[in-house]
């Protein structure tokens, strides 16, 4: 949907006669049925008028089209300004342009392709906008069989015209550098070159025709799309189904088709614990349903499974090509309902309430994905719950599909493919962990390397030995060390200091930590291991977690202030203390369960707490004495 369109000409009549930001507005409580704030009506008058002076010139022609405030089709984002034609081989062409009020940023260096600065009263943190703008262009690439079938050229930019380019400025930083090289940033004083830009793609004007095919192509993944993330899949042994992994995966594709057909609403709830095969199945429902031209999208909270999963469909292809069919679970605020076909949520234990930076945006996660999808998976297991804030449950699910009208349908994914596919060690962790009580008191019959050491550094060769094959054994810990930020991005900086052992938490750069060649040389935490499988682990339980009196107990004053787990508890405390309790050692526990699950082959384990570590070389030992026997 286009907010305001018409031509060159009549764009700068509109401005020079003062209307253009009163005919925006009409246009918005019109077509979209909201008021528009003060500031953003404000926004368009200084923006709009820098963009007169831009396009106001004999080499751009006054047929071109301009569109205002596209809304992109399944999403809540809007492109800010296009300007329409025909290059110079007679190529249906739009220039797609993001205007940014912004006057300083500060560059981060921990992540990739965000920035710092002022909105609304504080700081915040955005997409550099090139990044963002290229984002845009991309979404409509393949998701537009109009843009893609008939090759309609996009040529993404930026104009900051409120923003004093220094030299060495932090919009040109390097680590910005595979995004603004191909997506320029113009800013104040840089008119003249952004209206060169335009000229060298808008060379005939169109009468708007260009923006019309655009609003109302059809919107299903592209061709290209589709058969990128085919070719992904292929050779790829990881996401291999079997079993019960096919029949649950062939029955969501059942239901899923058969929303789209009767317009139904359904909600999917799948249950399994780690190394069951939920990833596998979400994946595969990914590809094939994207190849059956639906519009499918895979969400969970946690970024590191996402990064991963980009990383080993890459292939050949960039990231870009399926970068918009990965999405944080907070990307579903503001969209409309049913406005995706169906909605692959991983993780679903991690779900939060709100969402945002500071965490105060939206209303419930679940309720939100549920809202925007006409079918719904949620993949999930109670027991990898390990913050504060996560709401994902069975219960909640189904309360939230209530609300929506949604059938629910509940699966089961039973058979273990992690941890040599041993039920029986996951078992055995939860009994000795006090999580629930088990028949597994002992790890007799258990085919999977479980191993007690005496110090950090011992845990630390046994792991890099088994590294060495295939790089994929990883050091993992619980949240008990400050994560310095100053030093997330140098590795001789440690945050982890046990006597003499000395390491670094996971740097913030470069290639995901599971899949690095220098993740050996750094140690993983819950938010960048949960939801992923190495070969094997080794992990330090820290001083969050001890045994006294014959009991396991948790210690949430052990946790680093840094680690936004329990972020909320000591309020809720206050209110509720037994509850807080109960809730604090559910979550230490699980991080724990779920660290000590990570590994296919095997589990190496340091205690901090001198009694854990008698009581957990008791309870390993009594199954090797009765192997023995």
């Amino acid at each position: 949907m286009i907010v305001y369109e018409g031509t060159k000409q009549e764009f700068i009549s509109c401005v020079e006669e003062d209307r253009i930001a009163s005919v925006i507005e009409e246009n918005v409580l019109e077509k979209m049925g909201r008021h528009t704030p003060p500031s953003e009506f404000r926004s368009w008058e200084n923006s709009l008028k820098h963009m007169c002076m831009v396009v106001n010139n004999e080499k751009i022609p006054n047929e071109s089209g301009i569109a205002i405030e596209y809304n992109i089709p399944q999403t809540p984002k809007r492109i800010d300004f296009m300007i329409s034609g025909y290059d110079k081989d007679d190529t249906a062409s739009a220039v797609v342009i993001e205007l940014k009020q912004w006057e300083k940023i500060n560059p981060l260096d921990s992540v990739d392709g965000l920035v710092e600065t002022y909105i609304g009263g504080g700081l915040r943190t955005r997409p550099h906008p090139s990044y963002q703008v290229w984002s845009y262009a991309t979404l409509i690439k393949d998701f537009n069989t109009e843009v893609e079938e008939n090759k309609i050229l996009l040529k993404p930019c930026v104009c900051m015209h409120n923003y004093l380019r220094s030299e060495d400025d932090p919009i040109d930083a390097i680590q910005y550098k595979k995004y603004y090289e191909h997506v320029p940033v113009y800013t104040k004083g840089q008119a003249k070159d952004l209206r060169e830009f335009i000229c060298e793609t808008i060379k005939k004007g169109d009468n708007n025709e260009t923006l019309h095919r655009i609003d109302n192509g059809k919107i299903k993944p592209s061709k290209s799309l589709q058969e990128a993330i085919a070719n992904m899949m292929k050779g790829n042994e990881e996401f291999i189904m079997i079993d019960e992994q096919k029949v649950v995966y062939e029955e969501i594709l059942r239901l899923s088709e058969l929303c789209q057909k009767d317009n139904k609403k359904r909600t999917i709830i799948v249950k399994g614990g780690p190394g069951t095969g939920k990833t596998v199945v979400a994946v595969n429902l990914l590809a094939e349903l994207t190849q059956r031209d639906q519009i499918v999208q895979y969400t969970s909270r946690n970024k590191a499974p996402r990064e991963v999963y980009k990383e080993k469909l890459s292939g050949d292809y960039t990231l870009s090509r399926i970068d918009n069919l990965f999405k944080n679970s907070g990307a579903y605020i503001e969209t409309d309902k049913n406005s995706i076909d169906t909605i692959l949520a991983d993780e679903a234990h991690r779900l939060s309430r709100y969402s945002g930076f500071y965490g105060n945006e939206g209303e419930n996660q679940i309720l939100e994905i549920i809202h925007t999808a006409r079918c719904s998976v949620f993949f999930i297991d109670e027991s990898q719950r390990v913050t504060f804030r996560d709401i994902g449950s069975i219960g909640e699910i189904k309360k939230q599909a209530g609300k929506e009208g949604a059938e629910v349908i509940e699966m089961e994914l039973v058979s273990q493919f992690r941890c040599n596919g041993s039920n029986g060690y996951l078992a055995w962790l939860d009994d000795v962990l006090d999580i629930r009580e088990t028949a597994n008191f002992d790890l007799d019959g258990i085919d999977y390397d479980v191993k007690l050491v005496d110090s950090p550094n011992e845990l630390r060769a046994l792991v890099e030995q088994k590294n060495k094959n295939n790089n994929r054994s990883r050091l993992l810990a619980g949240y008990c060390w400050e994560w310095k930020k100053e030093n997330r991005d140098n590795p001789k900086k440690y945050d982890i200091t046990i006597d003499d052992f000395e390491m670094s938490w996971n740097l913030e750069h470069g290639e995901p930590y599971a899949v690095k060649d220098t993740s050996i040389d750094e140690v993983g935490c819950i938010h960048t291991t949960q939801g992923l499988e190495f070969d094997y682990v080794g992990v330090i339980i820290g001083e969050d977690l001890r045994y006294e009196n014959e009991k396991i107990i948790t210690d949430r004053t052990k946790r680093a202030k840094s680690d936004k787990s329990l972020n909320g508890i000591v309020k809720f405390s206050k209110e509720n203390p037994e509850e807080a309790n109960r809730m604090a050692d559910e979550i230490i526990k699980n991080t724990y369960r779920t660290l000590m699950s990570r590994g296919m082959k095997g589990c190496y384990i340091y205690c901090c707490d001198d009694g854990l570590k008698q009581y957990l070389k008791k309870r390993i030992e009594m199954g090797n004495t009765q192997k023995e026997n």
